[in-house]
């Protein structure tokens, strides 16, 4: 009886972690291995190589200038001479990326629209340190932002630093709570911007 209390005390003073979260744990753990940025290999291979890699590592899907397929094997990433495939689109659903990987997106001077879909780790320094990328300044044109829980209207806000964006679509975003403020901030900022919203 007594072995029997005291082993039921013992086991309530340590919580087992169930599998569910033992996973978790485990992918999280992974995912942040997947984003750190090896600046070794970028200066190596040249940015959109090195990004490529890390979209893709990611489970993001990128196609090249000049290209109508998407890139989506790692290990079928195209050979050949450095900078010959520039990286034109960013396809990012259901990706691992994270904050501690976006300085893989630095010096990629032809990225013209990314689409962030279900992207479970995006958050709001994330648009913010994209939005801070004097190429991605210049280049970007349009933007997809869905379904991604963590972006509040801050993130939102920080992409009128993006002042040659031309489309920008927002939809199922339930951290944004000043819809009609943060849109109209960006209207004024960015005046030729088409603001697509489904954010009912």
């Amino acid at each position: 009886m007594l072995v029997g209390a005291l082993t039921h005390r013992v086991a309530g003073c340590k919580k087992v972690p169930s599998t569910c979260q033992m996973r978790r744990c485990f992918w999280g753990w992974l995912n942040s291995i997947f984003n750190k940025v090896d600046y070794e290999r970028i200066q190596a291979v040249g940015p959109d190589r090195a990004a490529s890699e890390w979209l893709l590592r990611c489970g993001a899907l990128v196609r090249y200038h000049g290209f109508d397929k998407w890139q989506q094997d790692y290990n079928g990433l195209p050979s050949g001479p450095l900078g010959r495939y520039k990286i034109q689109a960013i396809n990012a659903t259901e990706s691992c990326i994270m904050y501690r990987g976006f300085d893989y997106l630095e010096g990629l001077e032809n990225v013209e629209e990314i689409r962030f879909c279900k992207c479970m780790y995006l958050q709001d320094e994330c648009l913010q340190r994209l939005s801070e990328i004097p190429s991605l300044q210049k280049s970007l044109l349009r933007l997809w932002i869905i379904s991604c829980g963590n972006v509040t209207d801050r993130g939102i806000i920080a992409l009128h630093k993006l002042s040659n964006l031309k489309y920008l679509f927002l939809s199922d975003l339930p951290g944004l709570k000043e819809k009609e403020a943060t849109t109209k901030i960006l209207q004024k900022t960015v005046p030729a911007l088409e603001l697509e919203l489904d954010l009912e």
